[in-house]
């Protein structure tokens, strides 16, 4: 004969089983839709910027530009102090022309044609 307090017992575990996998599946699902929505990045173009056009547009450059991962040339790898075998290059979306403009007591540069090109921290 089996008690119904052992029919109980068997059926707790298997219920919290199930909730703790429906809570995973949904944690899954919803980090799955994050990084969708981050990976999709406009084009690299001017864009007004609403922080400083107040009395005048401000425009910046903004969106993505490419990365592109390599094998190190072996002439290259030889004068590395730290070697390493992928080597990679980074594009930032910057300013192609601009000009000095006022907000206030800032100066700011207000961008008049953007491009693809290497990322200022990387040229230092």
């Amino acid at each position: 004969m089996v008690s119904a307090a052992s029919t109980m017992l068997s059926v707790k575990p298997t219920g919290a089983s199930l909730l703790l996998l429906y809570f995973l599946l949904y944690i899954a699902e919803s980090y799955a839709n994050v990084e969708s929505s981050s990976v999709s990045c406009e084009e690299c173009k001017l864009r007004l910027n609403k922080h400083f056009s107040r009395d005048r547009p401000i425009y910046q450059c903004m969106g993505c530009c490419f990365s592109r991962a390599y094998p190190t040339p072996l002439g290259s790898m030889k004068t590395m102090m730290v070697r390493k075998n992928i080597t990679s290059e980074a594009t930032c979306c910057v300013a192609k022309h601009s000009y000095e403009t006022n907000f206030g007591d800032i100066m700011l540069r207000n961008h008049t044609e953007c491009h693809c090109s290497t990322c200022l921290f990387h040229k230092i």
